[in-house]
């Protein structure tokens, strides 16, 4: 398979204030829908909007109304996970004129080998440009690994981003799913899985619930964080700090006391710590890495 139908833009799906969003990651450029568009919405976004999972250790359901991730993600300055980012993505990309359809994967990244699959719990993007045939997987909300850049969907070749090497493999001779690896200091590690059927906005929602509610969903007991900048990749899981250089070579990785994990959920993630997270935070490090 080398091709994806992808639903044509449509001006009856969710809006988004455009002008608000740019000014949140800081993008004051060209609005047409083209590759280099793209491009820079892509890397501008993760390092503008973190990701994270703070709301479901709060106790809180998350919505995926778009006002109420687009209160939540541009005017109160948070992060979120795939839904509420991708989602956002997705209606910004459409309000530009880009053709997107959203897909589902199933997440191997750090799952061990022995361990049976998942289900499918990831929200990614297929987006293609007017005029050009090029599928593009387009992805700002996986966490310490995000994309930066689109990748072209049905390449097997090496592609480059800001912030390191991927490619796409076909996962079996009848092409319904594609195998998304990072390179990590020369060894590729499998992030997901994409199944190339499409997703309507509304299928997202038992995914969504499961994510938030369900005890075996990780996000209930553990923390997930990160900001992939230009120059570096942080990630969070609980209290452990693992920061990657924009090759993704590994440059540190520490665990961190309630002081620091506040500090660098401020001041590196960029989130508007409040004083009532501190009971949560001293828990998160209480928990430690084995979570």
């Amino acid at each position: 398979m080398s091709k994806l139908d992808i639903a044509p833009a449509q001006a009856a799906s969710p809006s988004v204030d455009l002008d608000a969003y740019f000014a949140r990651i800081g993008y004051d450029g060209p609005r047409e829908p083209t590759l280099g568009v793209l491009r820079a919405l892509h890397q501008k976004h993760p390092d503008a909007i973190p990701f994270e999972n703070l709301d479901v250790l709060l106790g809180k359901a998350i919505s995926l109304d778009p006002a109420e991730v687009d209160a939540k993600l541009i005017a109160a300055g948070r992060g979120g996970y795939c839904y509420e980012q991708n989602g956002l993505f997705k209606r910004v990309l459409t309000a530009l004129g880009f053709e997107v359809t959203g897909l589902m994967a199933r997440v191997l990244w750090m799952v061990p080998d022995h361990l049976p699959p998942r289900p499918r719990s990831h929200m990614v993007l297929a987006v293609r440009a007017p005029g050009d045939d090029t599928t593009w997987l387009a992805d700002v909300g996986f966490g310490g690994c995000v994309l930066t850049g689109p990748l072209a969907l049905f390449s097997d070749a090496v592609q480059a981003t800001p912030n390191g090497d991927f490619r796409i493999l076909p996962v079996d001779e009848l092409g319904g799913e594609r195998q998304v690896q990072a390179n990590l200091s020369g060894r590729w590690a499998a992030t997901y899985q994409v199944a190339l059927g499409a997703w309507a906005d509304q299928d997202y929602e038992q995914a969504n619930f499961y994510t938030y509610a369900h005890p075996s969903s990780h996000f209930t007991f553990s923390l997930t964080a990160g900001r992939t900048t230009p120059t570096a990749r942080y990630a969070l899981k609980n209290n452990r700090l693992t920061w990657r250089d924009a090759s993704g070579a590994l440059v540190e990785q520490r665990d961190l006391s309630a002081d620091e994990l506040e500090t660098t959920l401020r001041d590196v993630l960029g989130l508007p710590v409040q004083p009532a997270w501190r009971p949560l935070i001293e828990t998160i490090v209480g928990w430690g890495t084995q979570a």
